[in-house]
């Protein structure tokens, strides 16, 4: 069984072969590189997109489906490790994305809204701090004093995001391919590029993610590869999750479609050290504990229909790099969000553009750059809520 979001045959790209040498080669057919290469394209750049599989087949395809505001680390603890201007700027530079993703997606997107819920009294004391920070800021944003599922389970706390959104991930970064395409991008599916001198042109993007293995040593180091498990029931008789949760601090997370099939995955934590891997298969232990969690929020475990595992790439302060790798110019990387990928994916594909166009940068891309201090691993803990 494989992804929900892959399921049936996608519509073929037809993009152009390029004639002569490309001016950017991208590696990488998810979010991140097709954007990268549509903004490309569209200021006149002649752009190739190598894809090892299919457009959206890795982690882009993989996902929990959840368009999000904001990154791997809550809001509360953005300001204190960046500065609250900093994060301030962080979150509206999502905000920004999450609206161009909204003009994009067409129907793949949905915007419902998420709620983070508290499991327990100390996490609760965590969002509540998260509501107070992005309050104080000036974000949109709603506190639940209680939240119960069908299953009886009782949550001491929430926050809503109303301008959140599901996704229809695959679905999502197929039509902005085929933006691409349209615009003159080459996308090459079934074209894994084993070392960067196989690339012709003078500037290169390893838009992977936590598929960097290979590549460039120094970026392994940097970035690890971290396994998501996923699995999709048959649907439910009602729908009972109007807009897509998460808790236990991204450790669980879980959405209904439109059909009414519940989409949760999760319970990484339970066995952290097997789960950093690139290996794309799932595990028992992982998904009897995700089978568990559906039990407990909706009362019975429904049929499954499919399981999966998303490959995404964490950094020991949470923060994806994005930028020309030091002591490699004409080399760029957008990579590593920690499983944020959906919307920080389309910011950061788009700031490397800007990059190589020479125009002005966000000034919170800043924040991303690969040759900062913190951008080897550490004791931090990267969570999972894509």
């Amino acid at each position: 069984m494989g992804s929900y979001w892959l399921e049936g045959p996608a519509e073929p790209l037809d993009s152009t072969r390029l004639r002569g040498r490309a001016d950017v080669e991208i590696v990488g057919g998810g979010v991140t590189g097709c954007a990268c290469a549509l903004a490309l394209a569209q200021a006149g750049l002649a752009v190739r997109v190598h894809e090892t599989r299919e457009v959206a087949s890795g982690a882009s395809g993989r996902n929990g489906g959840f368009a999000l505001r904001g990154g791997a680390m809550g809001y509360d603890h953005a300001r204190q490790s960046l500065g609250r201007p900093r994060a301030r700027e962080l979150w509206r530079f999502t905000e920004d994305a999450l609206e161009r993703l909204a003009g994009l997606a067409g129907t793949a997107f949905r915007r419902t809204g998420s709620v983070r819920l508290a499991w327990d009294r100390e996490e609760r004391g965590d969002l509540r701090a998260d509501y107070r920070a992005l309050a104080e800021d000036g974000f949109v944003v709603e506190w639940l004093d209680e939240v119960e599922t069908p299953g009886g389970v009782r949550f001491p706390g929430a926050i809503v995001h109303p301008e959140d959104g599901a996704l229809h991930p695959a679905a999502w970064v197929r039509r902005l391919a085929r933006l691409a395409a349209d615009a003159g991008v080459e996308i090459r599916e079934q074209s894994r590029v084993e070392a960067l001198d196989q690339l012709e042109a003078d500037q290169v993007v390893l838009a992977t993610d936590g598929y960097t293995r290979g590549l460039v040593p120094e970026l392994e180091a940097a970035i690890r590869p971290t396994r998501g498990q996923v699995l999709v029931t048959a649907p439910l008789q009602s729908p009972v999750f109007a807009r897509p949760h998460y808790a236990r601090h991204g450790y669980d997370y879980w959405q209904q479609t439109p059909d009414r099939r519940l989409v949760i995955g999760g319970q990484r934590d339970a066995s952290l050290d097997t789960e950093w891997t690139s290996e794309e298969e799932p595990t028992e232990r992982i998904q009897r504990r995700i089978e568990e969690l559906a039990r407990t929020l909706v009362g019975s475990l429904p049929p499954v229909t499919h399981r999966w595992c998303g490959i995404f790439g964490s950094t020991a302060d949470l923060l994806p790099l994005v930028g020309e790798l030091p002591g490699r110019p004409g080399t760029w990387v957008a990579a590593g969000y920690s499983g944020h990928g959906n919307v920080l994916g389309l910011a950061c594909g788009e700031a490397v553009a800007d990059a190589i166009l020479g125009r002005p940068a966000d000034p919170v891309v800043t924040v991303f750059d690969p040759a900062r201090p913190e951008s080897g691993l550490s004791e931090l803990e990267p969570r999972h809520v894509a």
